[in-house]
């Protein structure tokens, strides 16, 4: 039995999540709750990832993985699934890169409100972030609705995932706006059992 390091509000956990609905794996796997952040490393598995991030995956026949793209990219050729196809693999990881450079943007911006005290939080970095973000979906708008409406990969779940966690942490700032296309796809999307079984909590 493998263990998946997991918190139930992290984008990046969901990803793996899915994609074990996805592909029939639940049953392979013990979610083994973590919580932490950068200023509190003691809580996340320092032993299984050093640098105290997750997801992590423990395999009783390896090493320990660790990085969203990493696990998936193991899960998904254990059950053959197919989420990383060959024949246009470049295209589904420069999307899986585009929806965890959402995650990463969304991330600080928790943290920066999270993690320092209030005298020291930086508004400015915080609209710097949302700005990164705000440039991604306006790119996956203008260049990738054609990739989504395609067969499923990896990709897709991906963009679901950091969508996702807009809606969780930054629904204030109504990512919608303006990106009906978007908006509309990720509707249709989220329908789907694994998203529905991996919705974040927190």
């Amino acid at each position: 039995m493998m263990q998946l390091y997991d918190n139930p509000a992290s984008p990046y956990c969901r990803k793996v999540k899915a994609l074990l609905h996805e592909t029939g794996q639940t049953g392979d796997v013990e979610i083994v709750f973590a919580a932490g952040h950068p200023l509190a490393p003691e809580k996340m598995p320092t032993a299984t990832n050093p640098l105290g991030k997750i997801p992590a995956l423990v395999r009783p026949d390896g090493p320990a993985l660790y990085d969203s793209r990493v696990i998936c990219r193991f899960l998904d050729a254990r059950a053959q699934a197919g989420l990383y196809p060959d024949s246009r693999i470049w295209e589904v990881l420069t999307l899986e890169a585009t929806a965890d450079g959402i995650m990463d943007a969304a991330l600080l911006m928790v943290y920066e409100t999270r993690a320092r005290p209030e005298d020291k939080q930086f508004p400015e970095m915080v609209d710097a972030q949302w700005e990164k973000i705000a440039r991604a979906l306006d790119a996956i708008g203008q260049r990738w609705m054609g990739h989504l409406a395609g067969p499923v990969d990896m990709g897709h779940f991906a963009i679901g995932c950091a969508l996702g966690y807009l809606d969780l942490r930054q629904d204030a700032r109504n990512w919608r706006q303006g990106r009906d296309a978007l908006a509309d796809w990720y509707a249709g999307f989220s329908g789907r059992p694994s998203m529905e079984a991996t919705v974040p909590i927190g």
